[in-house]
């Protein structure tokens, strides 16, 4: 596969279905939105059937209005074997001002899988920017943080007797 699509951009109206009892987008719409523009980046990216491993570090910094344009920005920030690390960008604005504001934020790591449901290798990304490199080397810090959380997070696991 010669092109290879590094960032996405997906638009939504924020319609009455999406919004909760407070008035306003509720998360779980968010992050569906989140998941689908991760999905179209990483299959765009390695040209194969792409599947959710991970998702974390979601900040919710702002409230989405029912009626507000929603931009959802992926973009591939590194790549392993078969993963690929999503930084994903949520804007917000009133259609009529376009006065966009960021709403939520988050990191999705994505995998590549073959027919038979199998991780399969992706292409790898080379950063070439200054910022790119930053991001590069964040998500490489942030998966040590994420196997000590999970570490962690064992405890939570219930155990059946």
């Amino acid at each position: 596969m010669k092109n290879r699509q590094r960032e996405i951009t997906l638009r939504f109206l924020a319609e009455p279905q999406d919004v909760n009892f407070g008035g306003k987008v509720h998360g779980g719409a968010v992050m569906k939105w989140i998941d689908l523009a991760a999905y179209a980046c990483s299959a765009g990216w390695c040209g194969y059937y792409c599947v959710t491993a991970y998702a974390g570090g979601i900040r919710f910094v702002a409230p989405i209005h029912v009626g507000s344009l929603v931009e959802v920005s992926a973009k591939v920030i590194y790549t392993g074997r078969s993963s690929m690390h999503i930084a994903v960008e949520v804007v917000a604005c009133d259609p009529k001002s376009l006065n966009r504001r960021l709403t939520t934020h988050c990191i999705v790591i994505m995998v590549a899988v073959d027919a038979h449901g199998e991780s399969i290798a992706v292409p790898e990304w080379i950063p070439e920017s200054d910022e790119d490199k930053c991001q590069f080397d964040t998500a490489k810090k942030l998966m040590g943080m994420r196997k000590t959380i999970s570490d962690e997070m064992d405890i939570f696991v219930l155990k059946k007797d």
